[in-house]
């Protein structure tokens, strides 16, 4: 007992506990929500599993992928597809099927290459993939999208949604406490590095990736009743999903969640009140995080723990600060010639400036 006591110790047991219940409040919530609000949890647990499962792989690696909406629209259409002739479990499975043979085959093209080719592959390889489809349903079907209509109701939607990110958090929770994670980790650090001790970007961990992605397209397709492969591989999950891991930032694997939460809420408001300039005023959305936040909300919240954990070094006490902020509040200003000739002088200092920069 005692043994087991030290594998297993307090910390560990209220911390399990404490996420059980936490899922087990998750799980009840479709019962306590208005029917808006079980759709905005709905695209919460979807951008959160497709974060999280993004993560698992670019979120070490440092290898941005902008595959997500590829495997999301094979997982989805694969569903609509074959939804008349099988049931509908049984399309999942074949999603699940269909996804990890992309994966496979693009990750023996693609887990060679590295940096902007890595990026640019996976958005063409999205973008190819709904070009093909839209010519099969225009050439092969004469249609331009698929219905599906089945008994799966947005409470089993969400159900099953909650069980896949409790599924991805562990994968990855065992998987940056495992050798694998470490070897990720490096690669993250310095590929080059890497490659020359012996280490190579894990193939596996890119296909369980994508399995993941795959399914939460799956799940997510008899939501929408009616389905075309403009909206299926729509690029923009790719770019979101990016945004969001971004935002929440990488170095903790609940990162994700604190970027989902506020840039749903946030697109949701933007494709409301400027749906013409939505795509522009996320890549700006975009632009600020990567400029200001670079590590994430994560890293502002370990910043400031860091600090709170510091001493405060104020060597001449609290008045100290408050008694020089008081004599420079005091000291009279010095204008010789007056605010005009301030005016000037500050002119001066600019003019040969921008006459350099013509």
């Amino acid at each position: 007992m005692a043994g087991a006591a030290k594998a297993f110790p307090v910390r560990a047991r209220i911390a399990v506990g404490a996420l059980v219940a936490l899922v087990a409040l998750l799980a009840a919530l479709p019962w306590l929500l208005s029917d808006y609000a079980l759709s905005f949890m709905l695209s919460v647990m979807s951008y959160l599993v497709l974060t999280v499962a993004w993560a698992l792989f670019s979120g070490t690696t440092r290898l941005v992928s902008l595959a997500t909406s590829a495997f999301f629209g094979v997982g989805m259409y694969t569903v609509a597809m074959l939804i008349k002739v099988m049931p509908l479990y049984a399309t999942f499975a074949a999603a699940l099927g269909v996804g990890a043979l992309l994966a496979f085959v693009v990750g023996l093209l693609t887990l060679r290459i590295a940096g902007m080719f890595f990026v640019i592959f996976g958005f063409g390889l999205s973008e190819m993939i709904r070009q093909l489809m839209v010519w099969w349903e225009i050439n092969k079907t004469h249609t331009m999208g698929r219905y599906v209509f089945v008994s799966f109701d947005a409470t089993l939607i969400y159900e099953h949604l909650l069980g896949l990110a409790v599924l991805v958090f562990f994968v990855g929770w065992r998987l940056r406490r495992s050798r694998l994670g470490l070897a990720l980790l490096v690669i993250g650090e310095d590929e080059t590095v890497a490659r020359q001790v012996g280490i190579n970007v894990p193939f596996a961990i890119f296909v369980v990736s994508a399995m993941f992605i795959t399914m939460t397209g799956a799940l997510m397709a008899p939501r929408f009743g009616f389905i075309n492969p403009n909206f299926a591989f729509n690029p923009l999950v790719s770019f979101q999903v990016v945004i969001m891991a971004f935002l929440g930032g990488l170095q903790r694997l609940w990162g994700p969640v604190l970027g989902v939460v506020p840039l749903i809420i946030l697109s949701e408001g933007l494709q409301t009140e400027f749906p013409f300039w939505f795509s522009i005023l996320l890549g700006l959305v975009f632009m600020v995080i990567v400029y200001f936040l670079p590590r994430g909300v994560t890293g502002l919240l370990e910043d400031g723990w860091a600090a709170l954990g510091r001493p405060l070094e104020w060597p001449r006490g609290v008045t100290g600060p408050l008694v020089d902020a008081w004599a420079w509040l005091s000291r009279p200003m010095v204008l010789p010639r007056g605010i005009a000739g301030a005016i000037e002088d500050i002119w001066v200092k600019i003019a040969p400036r921008a006459n350099e920069k013509r």
